[in-house]
């Protein structure tokens, strides 16, 4: 009776592995799900270190124009309340810092890296709130083209021209042409209204509305003119004139030839 009982309390030869195994499973678990939200903190772009980040490169490069603290001065515009898709439309076309001062801040090659543009971008966005870099969904350009052409000709047209060749605006400034530009930095000009340039926001062309301009956009950069040499895609005033000097200039020409040789 004695053997039975100490027989039926002792524990399985297995029992010791299977809690040390389940207890390497939890805590291995454990230490994986803490890594995840470690390493996803680390990587967002608002995290601390990013805003920090950019605060210093702000500091370096932005300062003297814009304020020690993006207060404004006489040289420069507040940017508080901006939002991360000013700053990142500005900085990222190589806009700002501006070489020197004039009717509009014209495109250069980018003085900063993606991630030191994306860190000044969110150190402004963290001043105050503002409009935010789009989401990929938006700029990838799978909308619908013809809706976007028809609203790219009643918003935009009159100054982009029609196939995004641009156009002269008054007093030394234009509209520049859209060809090559990303989709993201188009969608950030319509939300912020860079330049002389319009705030389209989300009540007047809507987010869905913005994706078909772009992707018209992007269709008439991937589709060039089948007709040959495009004369700037100006439409028929430059076509008109360009058969007004060159081919009633070559009538005359050949008229010409044809009496001198005839006499």
């Amino acid at each position: 009776m004695n053997r039975s009982k100490r027989r039926t309390g002792r524990r399985h030869p297995l029992a010791t592995a299977a809690l040390l195994a389940l207890g390497l499973v939890f805590t291995g678990g454990a230490y994986a799900a803490f890594s995840t939200s470690t390493a996803q903190a680390e990587a967002s772009p608002t995290s601390q270190e990013t805003i920090e980040e950019g605060g210093k490169l702000f500091q370096a490069n932005c300062a003297t124009c814009h304020g020690l603290d993006a207060q404004g001065t006489a040289n420069g515009p507040s940017l508080i309340g901006v939002g991360a898709a000013a700053v990142d439309f500005q900085v990222g076309t190589g806009r700002m810092p501006m070489q020197m001062q004039g009717p509009q801040a014209e495109q250069k090659p980018v003085q900063f890296t993606d991630e030191q543009v994306k860190q000044l971008a969110y150190y402004v966005a963290s001043l105050g709130p503002g409009p935010d870099i789009p989401a990929d969904s938006l700029v990838n350009g799978g909308g619908d083209a013809a809706n976007g052409a028809e609203l790219f000709r009643i918003n935009c047209a009159m100054c982009h021209n029609v196939a995004g060749a641009g156009g002269a605006l008054t007093e030394g400034k234009f509209a520049p042409p859209l060809t090559d530009v990303s989709g993201v930095h188009i969608y950030e000009a319509m939300v912020t209204g860079p330049q002389n340039m319009p705030v389209f926001n989300d009540l007047n062309i809507s987010p869905e509305d913005k994706r078909d301009i772009i992707t018209y956009l992007q269709y008439v950069q991937d589709n060039r003119s089948p007709g040959g040499f495009e004369l700037g895609s100006l439409g028929p005033v430059a076509e008109g004139l360009f058969i007004w000097v060159f081919g009633l200039g070559a009538i005359v020409a050949i008229t010409v030839w044809i009496t001198a040789k005839s006499n």
